[in-house]
């Protein structure tokens, strides 16, 4: 570890250096492909309820969609949380997040060209440590009305 010059107050806290920050970018690898392959397991389980998987982490403007999903005229944006527990999953997806889900979801349908704007619902899929997916239809979209 560096630390900084006396005086150096933008740089007061010790400065990760070597196996600090490889173990971080190991554990941020390790949590894109658990996050990925929960997005792959729910796209699969909403295949097999025959919904149409559109997109897979559509990114726009105001943010990233985790799925896109067709369900007849329905459009369901999905956003996958994964934890230990269902519950703890749960407590991950907050209102912040929420909105930047629905603005997307907007940018999306627009860029689609869906005017004027079909059924839409806002999901969360949970995924807990034994890979298990409970799936909270329109968990959030009374927040968009």
């Amino acid at each position: 570890m560096s630390y900084a010059k006396a005086g150096d107050f933008d740089r007061a806290l010790p400065v990760a250096s070597g196996p600090v920050s490889a173990a971080r970018r190991t554990r941020g690898r390790l949590a894109h492909l658990a996050g990925t392959l929960a997005e792959d397991s729910v796209a699969r389980s909403l295949e097999g309820k025959g919904m149409t998987i559109l997109a897979r982490r559509w990114r726009g403007k105001a943010g990233e969609i985790d799925l896109i999903c067709r369900d007849g005229q329905c459009l369901i944006f999905v956003e996958v949380k994964q934890s230990a527990t269902h519950h703890e999953a749960a407590q991950r997806l907050g209102a912040a997040q929420q909105g930047r889900i629905m603005r997307a979801a907007l940018e999306y349908c627009d860029k689609e060209g869906h005017a004027p704007l079909p059924e839409m619902r806002f999901d969360a899929a949970l995924v807990d440590g034994q890979g298990r997916i409970e799936i909270l239809e329109r968990a959030f979209e009374e927040a968009f009305a």
